[in-house]
């Protein structure tokens, strides 16, 4: 692990994230949103949003939708935003303007077909493809540029030298300029390209800290020459490593749910995927489950490891379960209750949620989980016939049917019930097993469920007695 003085700012921290609006949040997106978050609200700084849509063809707004959807549900807030490229693209065109008037870019006419030959010829020779600066001024002095064709525009990079950074979970990253070709700033539409972009974002936003993945690290020594062209100090730079899938293989949609709301649509907690979106990677000591509150106070960069990190499917679904055991009872219950309507459920139509969750927490691991859980409280079951005959006898009918009287004076509490049901296995010469099971298949319809007297005692007396009454046919 290396030392880092990235997380020790010196001026008012403003972080970024910016994603392209070509699909939805995924979870490395989302981790990275959370870094760049955490950050800034560690240092009391300020977060903004910026969606780069200059990607026309593959931007959408149902993508943008997503993203403002999967911020909103993590609760990544931001400060400022969310700024859109498309709506700043006057700003754009004035700073390649005044590049082109200072001699820091310059109008490129080479085709297509001329860049693709030169790449040809320099990959037969063994070279590494690159642009040959034969349109820089002091190459193309008394040249005519051709009449029909739309120039690119290029900023002049440097010749020599190496550009570098002290990279806030990498460390030191170094470039030559002599790998850097001259960057297309804007295409021969006068599109700005995403490079540029970037820069004059950063610039405009007083953007101090840039925290992004790892596959941004090539763009890094381009954007750094352009702001120090501009005299312009760049901001410090953090690249988080890649999530990978449990396989090692870059996390895809043959790993599961892709979109941070699929996992919404799920069932999981908010404040566990922020949990374990941070521990991808990052850790505080032997510290497993936190709360979103302990992340912030003791987020810090120099604790990611720079390698990339696996996604687990169960580990999510154990500080999943983890946050719920700590939610109380009826907080649980309130989230509890709109995976129940998605399951066709009525919860006003059975006991109270926060009782029914708090008798199911330790059996599901996700609140959908949950919901399938507990249909019985808030549907009654419809037993086949050669279920209720595989557990009701000849020799536990009698006890059964004789609870179903008594039930109709007993103090209807879990310890009451309890001791009813043993005190009808004993009076039978019954184990009480005899008796709970058909009773858990004839209340339920499964003979799977938490204890059931405190199940009876929520399902209550006259739904219960119903239940029995039918599956007994009793009148």
């Amino acid at each position: 692990m290396h030392v880092s003085t990235f997380a020790a700012p010196v001026t008012p921290v403003r972080t970024r994230f910016a994603p392209s609006p070509t699909g939805y949040l995924h979870l490395g997106g989302a981790r990275t949103a959370l870094f760049a978050w955490a950050f800034a609200r560690h240092h009391g700084g300020t977060f903004i949003l910026r969606i780069e849509d200059t990607d026309v063809e593959r931007s959408t707004p149902a993508a943008v939708q997503a993203i403002l959807d999967g911020m909103a549900w993590l609760r990544l807030d931001c400060d400022e935003g969310p700024y859109f490229q498309m709506q700043r693209m006057d700003r754009y065109r004035e700073v390649i303007a005044d590049m082109l008037a200072r001699g820091l870019a310059y109008r490129d006419y080479m085709t297509s077909a001329e860049l693709d030959a030169l790449r040809a010829e320099q990959t037969a020779r063994g070279e590494k493809p690159r642009y040959d600066g034969r349109w820089r001024p002091e190459n193309a002095a008394g040249r005519t540029p051709p009449a029909d064709v739309k120039p690119v525009v290029r900023f002049r990079n440097p010749d020599t030298g190496t550009v570098g950074w002290d990279d806030g979970v990498k460390g030191r990253v170094e470039f030559a300029n002599s790998e850097l070709d001259d960057l297309v700033i804007a295409r021969g539409d006068g599109t700005p390209t995403y490079n540029f972009c970037v820069v004059v974002d950063d610039w405009d936003m007083r953007i101090t800290h840039v925290i992004r993945g790892d596959d941004h690290v090539n763009n890094t020594p381009r954007q750094i020459n352009i702001f120090r062209a501009l005299g312009l100090e760049p901001p410090r730079y953090a690249h988080v490593p890649t999530v990978l899938g449990e396989d090692g293989a870059k996390l895809s949609k043959r790993h599961g749910a892709v979109s941070v709301m699929d996992y919404e649509a799920a069932g999981y907690l908010p404040d566990a995927m922020v949990n374990f979106l941070a521990r991808i990677g990052w850790a505080h000591g032997d510290d497993e489950i936190f709360s979103r509150d302990e992340f912030v106070r003791w987020f810090d960069l120099s604790h990611i490891s720079p390698a990339p990190s696996r996604f687990s499917a169960a580990k999510l679904d154990w500080v999943n379960q983890e946050h719920m055991r700590r939610l109380p009872d009826a907080e649980l219950g309130r989230r509890l209750v709109p995976y129940l309507a998605r399951a066709g459920l009525d919860a006003a139509g059975g006991p109270d949620a926060g009782a029914v969750a708090a008798l199911l927490r330790d059996r599901a691991q996700t609140l959908v989980a949950m919901a399938d859980a507990a249909w019985y409280f808030y549907q009654a079951p419809v037993v086949p016939a050669d279920k209720v005959a595989e557990q009701v006898t000849a020799a536990n009918r009698g006890a059964l049917v004789e609870l179903h009287g008594e039930f109709a004076q007993l103090d209807w509490a879990r310890e009451a019930l309890a001791a009813a049901m043993k005190g009808a296995a004993a009076r039978h010469a019954l184990k009480v097993p005899q008796i709970m099971m058909p009773m858990r298949l004839l209340v339920t319809g499964t003979l799977s469920t938490p204890a059931i007297d405190a199940v009876l005692a929520l399902v209550g007396r006259d739904e219960t007695r119903a239940r029995l009454a039918r599956a007994l046919g009793l009148p």
